[in-house]
C-alpha cells in the first residue's frame, strides 16, 4: 500500500532541502543526500513531491509564503508612510527568522511561470498605492506604484543579504534599510518631516 503524505515529514524535507540549497546550491540537493539528512528513504521524497523540480518549487513557495506572512503581520498604522516603513522592517525580520530558507529561495533561477513571489510584490505595491492615494507621494503616478515597490523590494533584499552574510550587524542593517526607504519617499515628493516621523515610529 502506498504511504500517505505526512505534513510533518514534508516540513522536515523542505527544511532539509533549504539547508542543502543554502550551503551548496542546487548541485548539492540530491534525493540520496536529502533522504539521508532526514533519516528517510528516497521513496518518501517522491511520496511528498512528484519530482525534485517540485521540491525546489515547494522550497521557494514556502519561503515566499513566510515573507508574505511577515509583511501581513507588520504593525498596522493609519499613516501609509509609516506602514510602508514598517513593511521594510517586517521583510527583514522574516528573512532573518529563516536564514537558510531565505538564501535557498534566491540561489538559483526559478522555472518558467514560477510566481511564488507574486503575493510579496502585491503587498509592497499596495503599500505604495496607499501612500499615493493619501497624497503622501505627490511625484508618483498611480500607474507606477509597482516600480517603487520593486525598489523597496530591492532595498529590502539587499539589506537582508548584508545581514545574513554577516557583512554588517543586524541592528545596523535595519537602520540602513529604514534610511533607504526614507530617502526614496523624499525623492518621490514626500514631505521630509512626514517621512522622518514615519521612520522614527516604525518598529
Amino acid at each position: 500500500m502506498p504511504r500517505t503524505a505526512d505534513p510533518a515529514v514534508r516540513r522536515d524535507l523542505i527544511d532539509a532541502a533549504a539547508r542543502l540549497l543554502a550551503d551548496e546550491g542546487p548541485a548539492g540537493l540530491t534525493t540520496r543526500r536529502l533522504a539521508s539528512s532526514v533519516g528517510a528513504s528516497t521513496m518518501r521524497i517522491y511520496t511528498h513531491f512528484g519530482s525534485m523540480s517540485d521540491l525546489h518549487t515547494a522550497v521557494r513557495r514556502d519561503g515566499f509564503d513566510r515573507l508574505a506572512a511577515g509583511l501581513r503581520a507588520a504593525p498596522a498604522s493609519a499613516d501609509p508612510v509609516e506602514a510602508l516603513m514598517s513593511s521594510g522592517g517586517a521583510y527583514l525580520r522574516a528573512a532573518l527568522a529563516a536564514p537558510e530558507l531565505y538564501r535557498a529561495m534566491f540561489n538559483h533561477r526559478p522555472p518558467p511561470g514560477d510566481d511564488a513571489g507574486r503575493e510579496v510584490f502585491e503587498l509592497l505595491t499596495e503599500g505604495v498605492r496607499r501612500c499615493v492615494e493619501h497624497r503622501d507621494l505627490p511625484d508618483v503616478d498611480a500607474s507606477r506604484c509597482a516600480l517603487w515597490a520593486g525598489e523597496i523590494w530591492a532595498a529590502s533584499h539587499g539589506a537582508a543579504t548584508l545581514a545574513l552574510s554577516g557583512v554588517l550587524p543586524e541592528d545596523q542593517v535595519a537602520v540602513l534599510l529604514n534610511d533607504m526607504i526614507h530617502r526614496l519617499a523624499i525623492g518621490l515628493g514626500g514631505e521630509p518631516d512626514i517621512a522622518r516621523r514615519a521612520v522614527d515610529a516604525a518598529p
